[in-house]
């Protein structure tokens, strides 16, 4: 099998952007949950809320993912990680827009790291208001594949997050707010609902807090802070994982040019688990 084979595959699917999931988000974020008005523009990675892969519960993996095959390529290692995404916003969207987007294979690497095989695919997806031919939002998504955790294995060492920040803002995860989060966007990966299930088979000590997330709470940290602000484009890269045994912090600072932010998160002793940059226009 050569999962190269698998690039240039692509689906589209289609989606209106209601209102209910974007006040269910923002009561998550524990933010005012009032069911927006047709037009309201949709904030940063609120996209992610569309578009759910509605994959039949017969077709769901013993790790809550879909069985491998279909769109994305059957990599046979156990874990799959979302490692990190780079976006450009072309055009907002907004509530009440009847949306599709195509996805697409871009690439298919195999690699050897420390801990054994690694296979990064990334898809690259294109977001267009229905009848549009202009793309509103270009997605591209990496997702690392990985062997299972073994006794021996050693953790990579931390990388100490920024010393100070311009903004700071501190999040308790816990059960509910991450089994929320996976309803929301109707994700049943289980290492972040079952802990039974993350510990002593995936090795991990708690519950994961999931990477999206953390990195729409980076984009709401600057849109707390510059409410009228448009993104021009924002990229993040997951360093290390966030568990719900411990607090975290989302961090961000103004670049000198007045449109360049730096942002990172953090965890409870000051390591880095998140870095982002996001450009406005």
């Amino acid at each position: 099998m050569n999962l190269k084979d698998w690039i240039g595959r692509s689906e589209t699917v289609s989606d209106i952007a209601t209102a209910t999931p974007y006040a269910a988000l923002s009561a998550t974020f524990d933010r005012p949950a009032e069911r927006p008005p047709v037009g309201t523009p949709l904030p940063g990675l609120w996209h992610w809320l569309y578009f759910l892969p509605l994959h039949r519960q017969s077709e769901i993996g013993p790790d809550g993912h879909a069985k491998r095959g279909g769109f994305l390529p059957p990599v046979p290692l156990p874990r799959r990680m979302w490692a990190g995404s780079q976006f450009t916003f072309h055009k907002p969207l907004h509530i009440g827009d009847a949306m599709t987007r195509t996805s697409t294979i871009h690439d298919v690497t195999e690699k050897s790291g420390r801990t054994g095989p690694l296979v990064f695919v990334k898809v690259r997806h294109e977001i267009r208001r229905e009848g549009e031919a202009d793309i509103a939002l270009t997605e591209f998504h990496d997702i690392v594949y990985r062997e299972a955790a073994k006794p021996d294995d050693v953790a990579p060492p931390p990388k100490a997050a920024p010393a100070s920040a311009t903004w700071e803002k501190k999040w308790v995860p816990d059960d509910v707010l991450l089994f929320r989060y996976s309803a929301l966007t109707f994700n049943g990966h289980r290492i972040h609902y079952d802990r039974k299930y993350v510990t002593e088979v995936e090795g991990y000590p708690g519950l994961v807090v999931h990477g999206p997330m953390v990195a729409t709470l980076l984009l709401d940290l600057l849109r707390h802070q510059l409410p009228d602000a448009e993104l021009a484009s924002y990229e993040f890269r997951a360093v290390r994982p966030v568990f719900d045994i411990n607090h975290f912090f989302v961090c961000g600072e103004p670049q000198p040019d007045g449109k360049t932010f730096r942002l990172w998160a953090k965890d409870h002793e000051g390591w880095l688990t998140m870095e982002a940059t996001a450009v406005i226009k």
